[in-house]
């Protein structure tokens, strides 16, 4: 078996990137669970009067901490 040597500063950073990721994707699961949810009339209502979302890729935000 072999032994990978890290330096201190470079695993530092490499947790912290990590860290960073598994935030952002649990904040961005929050917020998915806080929005409310529409009923299929109100739903209709909505397109009735701002037309049916478009199947482009949503904006991605980034989050720092």
């Amino acid at each position: 078996m072999a032994t990978v040597i890290i330096p201190k500063k470079e695993l530092k950073i490499m947790v912290k990137e990590s860290v960073r990721e598994v935030l952002t994707e649990e904040l961005m699961k929050l917020q998915a669970f806080l929005l409310p949810s529409v009923s299929q009339k109100e739903q209709r209502n909505i397109e009735k009067l701002y037309g049916k979302p478009s199947r482009k890729v949503a904006k991605s935000v980034e989050i720092k901490i």
